[in-house]
């Protein structure tokens, strides 16, 4: 049980090492959703900047990292 909780801290810690390239790869794809709502009629707002993203994916790495270091430390406490 503890290996699991290790792996869910070093993905929070991945993905907020790693934060550019995932937004990088991300907001291309996130345009094109875009462009074909838009092109089908729905008014959806317009896309995040890229540094909005980075800092998006940064947070969420380092949220999951901190419950998952809030879960160890509850786990081993007596």
């Amino acid at each position: 049980m503890l290996v699991t909780e290790m792996m869910r801290l070093a993905l929070g810690l991945l993905i907020a090492a790693f934060h550019r390239p995932i937004a990088d790869f991300v907001m291309p794809h996130e345009r094109q959703l875009v462009a074909l709502f838009r092109s089908r009629g729905l008014p959806l707002p317009d896309v995040v900047k890229e540094s909005t993203a980075y800092n998006v994916y940064f947070s969420l790495g380092i949220l999951v990292a901190l419950i998952e270091l809030a879960r160890i430390y509850l786990m081993l406490r007596p």
